[in-house]
């Protein structure tokens, strides 16, 4: 941690120098070589991983160019009777950031977009499970920014990470500020560091569907954002609620449109093998969700069920109540509960239960607005997604940019260079208007 806080803080330092015309260099040779390597990088990553699938690896590589830079930077300026404010987005100087397994290359090299957009040089923490593919891409980057621009280690990764060497980055007096995507235990651990944390936490994004819903357009998109990377992604449909005098029919669509319905009997048999329960401090028992199982693929699933899948199902479906594990669990696994309720309100309700009230994503499928309106409201997600799968939220498939590091715990929301920066004040006194 010393050499790669020393390193990294020397490469700011570098940057610095080279002013924003470096910074915009450094994202277009980052956005280039992701560009170039998505196959590659994509098998690596599936290889080291295991989890999630190989044309979503891929994909979630090719939309770099979604990742705001340096044009995000824009200075605010008064001008009055008393003088010019100039207000501009000043670096921090070293960012400590740790990476999730789930999306190590992605989440890495769109916080390299960010933090050197802002000025920064970065120390990276991945998560044991994915360290050699951040190690990987590392490389190239700073291969590409040496050759070009001179400087050697702008991006710093700790090849062999651990819980200590993450202690150690969030204590380091070079590193200025901590930026985390990850878990409940690395954000509470991260908060609790003394220094600004920027913190992507957990989510358990839900979904409701009323009356006035598309259902066939609503479960194409459910499979669509459900399925993506095995729900590997923090935004990814985890839960539905669906309004009872749809709820039959919308199991159908879900059918119709490739999903593998499970029944009573093959939920159990999953749910025996996806969960454990554990005591907490206070005593009480909760289900703890099977690493082995994260992001594992629906034919794995069906399997442990006892079911049988056709190729091509992307998807397992099940009905379940309010309380099963699945739903009340972010269980990152390509089978989604469905839970019927009585009415709108109620199934708003329940969401907002199952959510936790981590305020990250909620999905909606209605066509009356104020329906639309009443769940944005009641939920207050980061992300509010209408009539569409859960990635339209970053940019896919909807309007808007992408980030892979979504700052609900903090409240900074989906970053962008900014989120990585403070704000500086210049102030000339006196008359110096012409008009």
């Amino acid at each position: 941690v010393d050499s790669a806080a020393n390193a990294a803080h020397d490469s700011f330092l570098q940057l610095k120098k080279l002013g924003l015309a470096g910074r915009s260099r450094v994202v277009e040779i980052v956005k280039g070589l992701c560009a170039a390597n998505t196959e590659t990088w994509g098998k690596f990553e599936l290889n080291e991983t295991r989890i999630g699938r190989l044309d979503h690896k891929i994909a979630k590589l090719e939309i770099m160019n979604k990742v705001p830079g340096v044009e995000w930077l824009r200075p605010y300026a008064l001008s009055g009777d008393d003088g010019i404010t100039l207000e501009e987005y000043a670096p921090f100087g070293v960012v400590g950031a740790i990476l999730p397994v789930t999306h190590s290359i992605p989440t890495l090299t769109g916080n390299v977009i960010n933090m050197v957009a802002a000025g920064n040089a970065i120390v990276f923490n991945p998560h044991p499970g994915g360290a050699k593919s951040a190690v990987l891409a590392t490389r190239e980057y700073n291969k590409a920014i040496a050759r070009e621009l001179g400087i050697e280690n702008l991006i710093c990764v700790i090849e062999n990470p651990s819980l200590e060497s993450f202690e150690k980055i969030s204590k380091h007096e070079l590193i200025a500020i901590m930026a985390i995507t990850g878990g409940p235990a690395v954000v509470n651990a991260a908060m609790q560091s003394g220094k600004r944390s920027i913190c992507a936490g957990p989510g358990n994004p839900v979904v409701v569907v009323d009356e006035t819903a598309d259902l066939d357009r609503a479960a194409r998109c459910v499979i669509e954002g459900g399925a993506f990377d095995n729900n590997l992604l923090c935004i990814g449909e985890k839960a539905v609620f669906v309004v009872g005098s749809v709820y039959g029919r919308f199991l159908q669509a879900m059918e119709n449109a490739g999903a593998g319905k499970l029944n009573a009997a093959q939920l159990e048999r999953l749910t025996d093998a996806a969960f454990t329960y554990k005591e907490d401090d206070g005593g009480c028992s909760h289900p703890v969700v099977n690493r082995d199982l994260v992001g594992a693929s629906p034919k794995l699933l069906a399997e442990k069920a006892g079911a049988r899948v056709p190729d091509g199902c992307e998807l397992l479906i099940a009905e379940t109540d309010a309380d099963h594990p699945y739903v009340q669990e972010e269980q990152m696994m390509p089978m989604v509960p469905i839970v019927s309720v009585p009415d709108f309100e109620t199934g708003v309700h329940q969401a907002k239960q199952a959510e936790h009230g981590y305020r990250h994503s909620a999905i909606i499928h209605s066509t009356n607005v104020s329906n639309l309106t009443h769940m944005g409201r009641e939920m207050d997600t980061t992300i509010y997604v209408k009539n569409g799968p859960s990635m339209a939220g970053l940019g896919l498939g909807g309007e808007g940019y992408l980030s892979y590091s979504v700052a609900t715990t903090t409240g900074e929301g989906i970053t962008t260079p900014k989120t990585f920066t403070r704000v500086r004040r210049c102030v000339m006194v006196e008359n110096l208007r012409i008009v």
